[in-house]
């Protein structure tokens, strides 16, 4: 549970930080954004307009203001800036306030900010290409299981979800493997383009900071929120018609297009969004569950 957090001018100092810097990480997740899908490396060069090459100025940079003030075009080549870098930018910002809000002074502030952006980049470059980026999948699964790890010699006084390290391997475990077996059968026994092995990596990531029961949770709002937007656009496709235009498309190993005509939509923003809700409302959603069961003279059966 977070600390409690009462209302005074220090409190109201660090929302504002929080926010503020949230947007400045933000701004960095835009250069993720922009160059880990190209190979680039995102130290440097420095900032440039896509567009026409300019380097950018620091006073032309500043998350938020800057696109306001400049009118959502570049200062040189005058060409729209697009609405992605505000909205990242004001994305993290709010994520950075609401972690504080919920967790408070505690070591896990910092560390779900961090895991929040990194969900906010791999939401975003998920819906842009149909990727999830292994910079984030790969050494967040290793980061998740240390955290675990230190965090069971420090005692629960950090605040973290997962304090054994025990938990964090099997969320590792059931995250890569669940997956992993939906996506054989998928591809092998049902003949149709599978999930890819990004959402294995994804999940194995989130097992590894919110343990096995997160796992089990993150997929249970992943496939209902999936659920609800797959079945809007198929209605919505076949209300319109045939021939709508859509996102970038992969195609399958039967080689049939991923499009949304196809009915086929990135799985990873569901899978960064329901992980989210658990790491914020998960334990004490089950907890309430578990006592509405136990208040009704039913004994669960739930492994500890």
């Amino acid at each position: 549970m977070p600390l409690p957090i009462e209302p005074s001018p220090l409190h109201t100092y660090f929302l504002f930080v929080s926010f503020i810097f949230g947007t400045v990480v933000g701004s960095f997740c835009n250069v993720c954004l922009c160059r880990w899908p190209a190979g680039q490396s995102v130290v440097k060069p420095r900032s440039r307009c896509p567009k026409c090459n300019k380097e950018i100025a620091w006073y032309d940079n500043i998350p938020l203001i800057s696109w306001l003030a400049l009118g959502a075009k570049c200062r040189y080549c005058k060409l729209p800036i697009s609405w992605r870098y505000p909205a990242v930018e004001a994305l993290s910002g709010f994520m950075f306030l609401a972690v504080y809000l919920r967790f408070g002074m505690t070591v896990a502030s910092p560390v779900y900010m961090a895991l929040g952006a990194a969900l906010i980049v791999v939401t975003f470059q998920d819906l842009a290409d149909w990727t999830i980026p292994n910079e984030i999948t790969l050494p967040g699964i290793p980061v998740g299981l240390v955290l675990a790890l230190v965090a069971m010699f420090l005692g629960k006084n950090w605040g973290l979800r997962v304090n054994d390290p025990v938990d964090a391997l099997l969320g590792i475990a059931l995250g890569g493997g669940i997956l992993y077996l939906l996506d054989w059968i998928t591809v092998v026994l049902l003949k149709k383009p599978g999930m890819g092995f990004g959402d294995v990596k994804l999940l194995a990531m989130l097992g590894a900071f919110i343990g096995w029961k997160g796992v089990l949770g993150t997929l249970m709002f992943a496939s209902l929120m999936g659920s609800a937007v797959g079945l809007s656009m198929i209605g919505w496709f076949r209300w319109r018609g045939s021939g709508q235009p859509a996102p970038p498309a992969d195609s399958g190993e039967d080689g049939e297009e991923i499009t949304l005509q196809g009915h086929y939509l990135p799985f990873g923003p569901y899978l960064a969004l329901g992980g989210l809700i658990f790491l914020f409302f998960g334990p004490e959603m089950i907890q309430m569950y578990l006592a509405r069961l136990r208040g009704a003279g039913i004994e669960p059966m739930l492994l500890p």
